[in-house]
């Protein structure tokens, strides 16, 4: 069946390239940062917990070591082919929607739960492969320009999957019964509102605090969202888990944590203050906090 065992395959193979290109320019921290990723993506099974615990301190230990760094940048090249430049481009949501769409009426062949992911995965070597043929582009160049890009974002690539994983961390460890007995303590009983503020606020703080929603929603859920909106409250796990998901984007728009939305963006812009992506940001961020709340608030009482 394929499922994440294409995905991870091809991710594994892209970054291996990249750590090629690295260590072929002298660029040993980016080649063994690569590497590292690629490994895990190729051999992350073989490697068990241990192993790929130990992966990942590697890995913290190469960013902190402060010597990855970027290549020279490549002179773009001239626009020679018009408006076909935009077919690859344009084959990727293309192909990722309708694969998602024909892949779920073949559970034999595709796993169902990786539906999409395949489908986005096909998506983008159909789109390699246009590019080849379709605009006469030399084998390695989406693969330098791909090296370019990933040289700039730096480390701050692998911070979503990081932060994710603690999410799951804390969640085993039982982080959110904790956070929920401790909330208990403070909003009234049986008071809707009460715990509407907690888990919308919480899911935020707790994203500005780890940078991402994604590791907050396992600690919120477990401490308020499934006993007390859903199983005290009945509210529909479906809203009250897309809402959750919404109020900790809200957190993501204002933290530096989330430093691949928020310092990255500063630093590709040149902008002096490096914090000015997230200023921008901040009175929708909250004004859509507040909506958030009075959405799921509305749904629920």
């Amino acid at each position: 069946m394929i499922g994440l065992n294409l995905v991870y395959g091809v991710v594994g193979i892209l970054f291996a390239i990249f750590a090629g290109l690295g260590l072929r320019d002298r660029r040993w921290a980016n080649g063994a940062f690569h590497g590292l990723i690629a490994l895990s993506f190729l051999a992350g099974d073989w490697l068990g917990d241990v192993g790929n615990g130990v992966l990942v301190l590697a890995l913290v230990a190469i960013a902190a070591s402060g010597r990855m760094r970027r290549a020279e940048p490549v002179e773009p090249a001239r626009d020679r082919h018009g408006a076909k430049v935009f077919a690859p481009a344009l084959i990727v949501p293309a192909v990722a929607l309708l694969g998602t769409l024909a892949f779920k009426q073949v559970p034999a062949l595709v796993d169902p739960k990786q539906a999409t992911l395949v489908a986005l995965t096909f998506g983008t070597i159909i789109a390699l492969i246009l590019c080849r043929t379709l605009l006469q582009a030399k084998p390695a160049e989406p693969f330098v320009a791909g090296r370019g890009l990933i040289d700039d974002i730096g480390w701050v690539a692998v911070m979503p999957q990081l932060l994710a994983s603690l999410g799951a961390v804390f969640a085993l460890a039982g982080v959110g019964q904790v956070v929920g007995m401790l909330i208990g303590t403070i909003i009234p009983a049986g008071s809707v509102i009460g715990a509407v503020l907690a888990y919308a606020l919480g899911m935020a703080l707790f994203t500005i605090v780890m940078g991402n929603a994604f590791a907050a929603f396992p600690v919120m859920a477990a401490a308020v969202g499934v006993p007390l909106l859903v199983q005290r409250a009945g509210g529909d796990p479906a809203i009250v888990a897309a809402v959750g998901m919404l109020a900790g984007f809200c957190g993501t728009l204002l933290t530096p944590m989330a430093a691949n939305f928020n310092l990255l963006p500063a630093a590709l812009l040149g902008l002096k203050d490096k914090y000015g992506v997230i200023r921008a940001q901040a009175p929708t961020a909250l004004l859509l906090l507040v909506f958030n709340i009075l959405l799921l608030y509305g749904m629920i009482a």
